[in-house]
């Protein structure tokens, strides 16, 4: 990306002289990002429907929500719906009978209820706005009245966000595509990959999965594959459809990351498949000077991975 020096060793230089500015920069650059989302869409007047897409731990629901508050302060009343609330009950999975559900694929939600309850959304009628019970894996009874008057706007994040199977129904809405992901890879000054984009992702899901759904380093690697494989059916081959394209890496992250991510990989106890990139994570993650997590806002998106500031 343009102006951003993702070297190594200059990201050691920063962390080492002045970690507080590393951060600050990877703040200030995020945050210049949505409010340049937010200049392009205030000129404009309506009912807006925002699709925000992207990989797993590519900072969607943190995003989502920036841009939500921030347009919100600017005079637009903007809301948040996840597209994980559509789901269909866990039986009616595509796969489900045959005991393989396939739940990265776009049939996995309801596309009916979606489409409708987007078109209500936007002929400014009360709409409900369903709730999906993970622990139950159906629907649930609870559910959400929303209204939108006629200058608001509505965020659907999810991986299927821009998917043509989900937007091609509502072509004649006011909409703006917004795809996010870690967009960068970070060099040496030899010009060899340290760590790339799945890298990072991963490393920011590990550390999520542990600090929030008490799951291990294991149980990361084994939905990996699964989580990589619907990313490279149901969400890249769309991409470049989004009007605006977020990079979400801050370059702050390894540094920040590293002894909790050393920590959870060296004392996994993991079988001989995941090893060998174990190691090699690990290798890579100890090349970077050490930041304290203390040092991070607390509206960080790094937030999203490393849990509240205390």
């Amino acid at each position: 990306m343009a102006n951003m020096n993702n070297r190594l060793e200059h990201i050691n230089e920063l962390a080492k002289e002045n970690p507080k500015a590393i951060i600050a920069r990877a703040e200030l650059r995020y945050r210049n990002i949505i409010n340049n989302i937010a200049e392009r869409v205030l000129d404009d007047t309506g009912r807006e429907i925002i699709m925000l897409a992207g990989p797993s731990s590519s900072g969607k629901t943190t995003t989502a929500k920036k841009i939500a508050e921030t347009f919100t302060s600017l005079g637009m009343k903007t809301y948040v719906i996840s597209l994980d609330d559509f789901y269909l009950d866990r039986e009616q999975i595509p796969g489900y009978a045959e005991g393989c559900p396939d739940f990265e694929t776009v049939n996995a939600l309801d596309l009916p209820c979606l489409s409708a309850t987007l078109k209500s959304l936007m002929e400014g009628k009360t709409t409900k706005i369903p709730k999906f019970d993970f622990l139950t894996g159906k629907r649930s009874d609870d559910y959400t009245l929303l209204t939108l008057d006629k200058n608001d706007a509505v965020i659907v994040e999810g991986l299927h966000a821009l998917n043509p199977v989900v937007t091609s129904d509502l072509r004649n809405l006011k909409m703006l595509k917004i795809y996010i992901s870690v967009s960068s890879r970070i060099y040496d000054n030899r010009g060899r990959i340290i760590l790339n984009k799945r890298n990072i992702r991963f490393t920011r899901r590990m550390i999520r999965d542990y600090n929030f759904r008490g799951s291990s380093v294991e149980n990361t690697y084994n939905l990996w594959k699964s989580v990589c494989d619907g990313e490279d059916k149901y969400l890249f081959p769309y991409e470049d459809m989004a009007d605006v394209r977020i990079n979400s890496i801050h370059l702050c992250e390894p540094c920040l990351f590293r002894d909790t991510a050393l920590k959870l990989l060296e004392e996994a106890q993991l079988p001989e498949e995941f090893r060998h990139d174990a190691k090699k994570l690990a290798e890579s993650l100890k090349l970077f000077e050490s930041i304290p997590d203390s040092l991070v806002p607390g509206d960080s998106l790094l937030r999203e991975f490393i849990g509240p500031k205390i």
